[in-house]
């Protein structure tokens, strides 16, 4: 039994594919399965149960995983804290976020913390779900996740960092636009450019205009928040989004921020494995990003 086989075990749990961890370890499905064999010849018992569409660890599998990967946490968090005391200040922090996270959360607090720090290395892994983040953490790659915080997940912990009040982008010119405030009632029937499929986001949206009895049409899917503000802005629709912190719109260009007050504000802040187990670096960093966040909220969309 090694740190890799065990390694690749908890990653195969949490992914529930042995494909997906072959691709991400740039391996042979095969290669992963040796691994996972190789404990249960050693454990003398079966850890997967094989699935039509995938994998899912037996009730043995379960305790092996629990406990490979709170032992594979601390002894990554020795490894960095032992580099770090080697290092003094001069380690490294390693974030996965969004496409657009780094632009509308950390830019400020990233040239902060450089201007601290100057020798610390930060590294950004971009990924394109919050489950994808969830399991780079869980697999020991990272230290810290910028995410849209949703349902518990077994393994890691989620702290809210800021809260975002959701606003309607429409054009200057768009009978909304010259509204202080939308409301729900308002949305009924018309169509909007449609969030993230699969993210928590526009998942906790749909929940939301359900709650309310909120009934919208869409013809149009975008990837990312900016991709629906810039659709928006050129006409192509209207879109219920995230006011990201500190966000200014002009009074004079072509587009419009309608606060939705009825909306309940989605909460957007960190994941890690464990936040007592954070290194001196990294939890520096997120203090930061912290700081600088909830000051530019205050701040508000104009």
């Amino acid at each position: 039994m090694t740190l890799d086989d065990l390694r690749v075990f908890v990653a195969v749990c949490r992914a529930g594919n042995l494909s997906a961890v072959a691709r991400d370890l740039e391996c042979t499905q095969s290669a992963v399965s040796q691994h996972v064999k190789r404990l249960e010849r050693e454990t003398g018992v079966s850890l997967l149960e094989r699935q039509p569409r995938g994998v899912v660890p037996t009730q043995a599998g379960r305790v092996l995983e629990e406990a490979a990967a709170d032992s594979l946490a601390g002894l990554d968090l020795a490894l960095r804290r032992i580099g770090d005391l080697v290092n003094g200040d001069s380690g490294s922090v390693r974030v996965a976020t969004g496409g657009t996270t780094v632009r509308h959360f950390m830019s400020e607090a990233v040239v902060a913390f450089r201007q601290r720090y100057p020798k610390v290395s930060l590294e950004f892994q971009t990924e394109t779900s919050g489950r994808r983040c969830f399991d780079a953490l869980t697999a020991g790659n990272l230290d810290l996740a910028w995410v849209t915080i949703g349902d518990p997940v077994r393994g890691i912990e989620q702290r809210p960092v800021v809260d975002l009040p959701w606003v309607l982008a429409v054009r200057a010119d768009d009978p909304l636009a010259g509204r202080p405030r939308v409301g729900t009632a308002d949305l009924t029937g018309i169509r909007l450019i449609r969030l993230p499929r699969n993210s928590t986001s526009g998942a906790r949206l749909d929940a939301a205009f359900a709650e309310l009895g909120v009934r919208t049409s869409s013809d149009t899917s975008v990837a990312d928040w900016d991709t629906a503000l810039l659709l928006a802005e050129l006409g192509l629709g209207r879109a219920v989004i995230p006011a990201m912190p500190g966000r200014q719109v002009p009074g004079d260009g072509p587009l419009r921020l309608v606060p939705l007050p009825d909306l309940p504000p989605l909460p957007v802040g960190w994941a890690v494995r464990r936040w007592d187990a954070l290194t001196p670096l990294a939890r520096a960093f997120a203090d930061t990003v912290a700081r600088h966040c909830v000051s530019r909220a205050m701040t508000g969309p104009n």
